[in-house]
């Protein structure tokens, strides 16, 4: 029996979905290369089948609605390397101009796609709030995405940034408000909602944004972490985090010079001032829960309008698996909406 099954936090509807499903330990490897070798075993290949069914299993036509959604594909060019990457666009029926949701997905900037089934469904329900959803196919460090190219930071991070500002210019053509754009994220999606937005705040784009939403971040780097008990309590409830294969994987220098666009829990106070509303929610029983709540610490602390909500009751990104807890995955979506509409 999965720490899932046995923690008596849990809601028993994610335990009906996950109890069965735990993510294998991992040991630490020395190099990027071992971690790519290590990926493309078999072994490797079938847990992440096994995943992904798991997650196909939550996207249901009941739990999100395809009727009065209309999906399309957007492509842009990329900068600075060129590459093209691919927008999965999913709005409301109708020629409204609507508050857009620029969303990244998660995987720990190392694996999923905007086009998983999960996150098809997901984006169908945010849109059913009343908002435009583009939601961003960046190039992945481990796994491919559709951008086929494997390649770790900041490569990632300049398709979500070159996919905003492409966003915003082409706003009249996608119908969307080009005042009322915020970007959103979970898990390694979050770690890049935070890290697109402190890299607009540099270049002088924060403009740009009307708001932050960051869904369960994945933005420490290092774990277990001195400061974050979570790390420790929470980790092997869904997943586990306590090895070095995505920090390798996505950049190792990185980490070492601690660099806050690649891991955004090194963010000083220079790096957050100036940034739009923004939200960091949590998920009670997930091992990133306390980097989460740090970092909207330092967010008030630096002067930028923030707001931080626990989801109790919920594992790591429970929301984004939404035939789990229809009501959670929609009360989260109505939130994001609402700053998208609101700015607040």
């Amino acid at each position: 029996m999965t720490r899932l099954l046995e923690d008596p936090r849990i809601d028993p509807r994610i335990k009906k979905v996950f109890g069965q499903f735990a993510q294998p330990a991992a040991t630490d490897l020395s190099s990027r290369e071992e971690v790519l070798e290590v990926m493309a075993s078999p072994d490797a290949q079938a847990a992440m089948q096994v995943e992904a069914a798991l997650f196909r299993s939550t996207a249901t036509e009941a739990a999100a609605p395809s009727d009065g959604i209309v999906v399309e594909t957007k492509t842009f060019a990329s900068q600075p390397d060129g590459n093209t990457v691919k927008i999965q666009f999913i709005r409301p029926e109708g020629d409204a101009i609507l508050p857009c949701v620029y969303y990244t997905h998660g995987g720990g900037m190392a694996y999923l796609s905007a086009f998983d089934d999960n996150y098809r469904a997901w984006g169908r329900i945010l849109a059913a709030q009343g908002v435009a959803v583009a939601m961003v196919d960046f190039r992945n460090c481990m796994l491919a995405s559709s951008a086929p190219e494997v390649a770790p930071y900041p490569a990632g991070l300049n398709d979500c940034a070159s996919g905003l500002r492409w966003t915003h210019a082409n706003a009249s053509d996608l119908r969307i408000d080009p005042d009322r754009i915020v970007i959103a994220g979970d898990s390694g999606g979050g770690n890049l909602a935070l890290a697109t937005a402190m890299k607009l705040n540099r270049e002088g784009d924060v403009g740009l944004l009307s708001g932050v939403y960051a869904l369960c971040p994945y933005i420490a780097g290092r774990w277990p972490h001195p400061d974050h008990p979570s790390s420790v309590h929470n980790d092997g409830i869904f997943i586990s985090i306590a090895n070095n294969r995505i920090p390798l994987a996505y950049g190792i220098d990185a980490l070492e010079r601690g660099d806050p666009l690649a891991w955004p829990s090194f963010a000083g106070e220079p790096d957050l001032r100036g940034l739009p509303q923004t939200v960091i929610s949590v998920n009670e029983c997930d091992p990133l829960l306390d980097e989460g709540v740090a970092f909207y610490r330092k967010l008030l602390a630096a002067g930028v309008p923030a707001r931080c909500r626990q989801v109790m009751g919920t594992i790591h990104a429970t929301e984004i698996f939404p035939a789990c807890a229809p009501d959670i995955s929609a009360n989260t979506a109505n939130d994001i909406a609402y700053l998208a509409r609101t700015g607040r």
